[in-house]
């Protein structure tokens, strides 16, 4: 049986299932482990990590630990409470338009962003000029469709990743400030903060930022050194404001004092740095990386719920999940009646029930391609069409891009 613990109650003997530490990195090679010693233990309790889960049937048990069937039911329950729609009206123009001009505007920021990093690892200044000009047309975007740009950024390879990330923090933290009804000035802020969050990864090894697996501690302890080089590389501009320089400093700042590289604690820790720590992990359990594949945005969004309280803002989090969707659009979702669809748009009573395009038989394994379906109207949501599962787009070798045209 799978069961969550806390780290405190860990002894030799225990098999860990999963570190549950998500963007911070366990000192073990592998993902699930038998603890062998108080030394192992020890350095678990370092990484910063508060619970773990663990296997009973290939190590020792803890009788009064919650079972991971338990643990999905609480945030079943959770989610069930912040079903509430919250999204604001959008533009009439249609789907198909408002994609394609979002997938215009993405080719353009990817190349851009390409170029200002490589020139910045070259030693050449942060061209102010450039960021400015991509996050003024990143924030038209958004406002003109807060789902479109936000959802071809999530679909990147892991060769893409570097460039890719920054552009999805940006527009995540522009589409969730806009929805908090911060004024201009702070939406452009979080906007060029979140596109420059990363900027100091220019200065880390190659072979550690794009290594295929778990990093060593002292590779951690250089992978670390970003948000430092980071704010080095801020402070050669004069046109950087607080909220932006906030979004670099603190996005890996956790409320326990458990994140770097400060150590902050609660309040410490910037409003702009609490939502760009909340952006930057769900954009990054998204993503396929060189040593992981893609969650699907449900579950990520469910971790992340998980994780809030000891080291997110919890508000916070319950914000971003109704802004986003708990199903956001171009998720891939199973039926109850083995159906496949991918979601195009929030639902207009709740969000636990969007409006899906079906593309995939999973029970006759074939593509089937069908009407949209309201999964609110009472002749959709029954006879088997209720959301059971998220699925892996990848996995099922479907684009869901391509069904949001």
């Amino acid at each position: 049986m799978i069961k969550k613990i806390k780290v405190e109650k860990l002894r030799p003997g225990i098999f860990v299932h999963d570190f549950n530490c998500g963007w911070l990195h366990h000192p073990f090679l592998k993902n699930r482990v038998k603890l062998t010693s108080d030394k192992e233990i020890e350095k678990v309790a370092k990484c910063g990590i508060r619970e773990v889960y663990i296997d009973t049937d290939h190590g020792l048990d803890v009788d009064d630990a919650p079972s991971q069937d338990e643990i999905d039911q609480t945030i079943d329950g959770e989610f069930q409470a912040l079903r509430t729609v919250s999204h604001g009206t959008q533009d009439e123009l249609p789907l198909a338009t408002r994609m394609e001009s979002a997938k215009a505007l993405l080719a353009e920021a990817k190349l851009t962003t390409q170029r200002l990093m490589d020139a910045v690892c070259l030693g050449t200044q942060i061209d102010m000029g450039t960021v400015e000009n991509l996050v003024e047309r990143m924030t038209e975007s958004v406002l003109l469709d807060r789902d479109a740009l936000v959802s071809l950024l999530r679909i990147k390879s892991k060769d893409e990743y570097t460039y890719l990330h920054s552009l999805a923090v940006s527009a995540l933290c522009i589409s969730f400030a806009r929805a908090m009804d911060f004024d201009a000035a702070k939406i452009r802020g979080i906007g060029i903060g979140g596109l420059l969050h990363d900027i100091g990864k220019v200065k880390i090894p190659k072979g550690i930022l794009n290594k295929p697996g778990p990093l060593t501690q002292g590779e951690f302890e250089i992978m670390k050194q970003h948000v430092d080089h980071g704010n080095e590389l801020l402070q050669q501009t004069t046109r950087l404001n607080e909220c932006s320089i906030c979004v670099t400093a603190h996005h890996h700042e956790r409320l326990d004092g458990t994140g770097y590289p400060k150590g902050l604690r609660g309040d410490e820790i910037s409003l702009f740095g609490q939502i760009s720590a909340i952006v930057d992990i769900y954009d990054a359990l998204t993503s396929e990386r060189c040593y992981k594949a893609a969650m699907a945005p449900t579950e990520a969004l469910r971790k992340v719920l998980e994780w809030s309280g000891a080291y997110l803002n919890r508000s916070l989090v319950e914000k971003f999940i109704t802004h986003i969707g708990i199903y956001p659009i171009g998720s891939v979702v199973r039926l109850r009646s083995g159906a496949i669809g991918v979601v195009v748009r929030h639902g207009e009573k709740d969000l636990l029930h969007p409006v899906v395009r079906i593309v995939f038989d999973w029970r006759r394994q074939r593509s089937q391609e069908a009407p949209e379906l309201d999964l609110a109207q009472p002749a959709c949501g029954g006879d088997g069409n209720e959301i059971v599962s998220c699925e892996s787009a990848a996995k099922l070798k479907i684009d869901p891009v391509k069904y949001l045209f």
